[in-house]
């Protein structure tokens, strides 16, 4: 192998769809104050996506500051009714999440940077559109049953690649988007740099 990945990120998510594609790569967690950038971000007035693509930025760039090779790094946001979501920290408090944006649409940013030598070469921004169902309480119930702290994980408070495409009445958008990292741009840059093969 010719440049050496680095996945800026301690997601088992992106991890896993890194190595379900096929991409050699090394897992470095990079140790940012995500919520004291998000708030700053946000009471400068900047919007869900530009939080998702900074976040993705500094994780990348922290870590290409001091290792050779492809820095990715990647962060998600959730927006629903022009508000930032962060991930629930509960069981309760997912609860209470999903009851909000049920029946309603909610749209993921997912941003994806990568850097060489501490700073950054290539980026992109995209979005998903998820509309849940309107589904009963009974349902929320066995839901969470059968998730448990699994639903913590993500903004959203469900894995699309588990029990929570249950929730849902439609979709627009890339199936790694939602899971946060999106890949068809990625597989491309990892080909031009000699990662993959073309």
């Amino acid at each position: 192998m010719g440049v050496q990945v680095i996945l800026a990120s301690k997601s088992a998510a992106r991890r896993a769809v890194l190595t379900s594609a096929g991409v050699p790569f090394e897992a470095v967690v990079a140790g940012v104050d995500e919520d004291a950038v998000k708030a700053s971000m946000l009471a400068g007035g900047a919007s869900p996506r530009d939080v998702a693509d900074a976040l993705a930025e500094i994780k990348a760039v922290k870590v290409s500051a001091s290792r050779p090779g492809l820095v990715i790094g990647s962060d998600q946001t959730l927006e629903f009714e022009g508000r930032l979501y962060d991930k629930a920290e509960t069981l309760d408090a997912a609860r209470e999440r999903l009851k909000t944006i049920r029946g309603k649409p909610h749209r993921l940013y997912s941003a994806v940077v990568a850097a060489r030598d501490g700073a950054p070469i290539w980026r992109e921004v995209v979005s998903a559109t998820l509309t849940m169902r309107d589904f009963s309480d009974d349902f929320l119930e066995d839901y969470l049953a059968a998730e448990g702290e699994q639903a913590l994980g993500s903004v959203g408070c469900y894995r699309l690649e588990g029990p929570g495409a249950q929730l849902f009445s439609s979709i627009e958008g890339d199936y790694f988007t939602i899971l946060g990292l999106p890949l068809m741009g990625l597989l491309d840059l990892f080909r031009r740099h000699g990662v993959l093969k073309a």
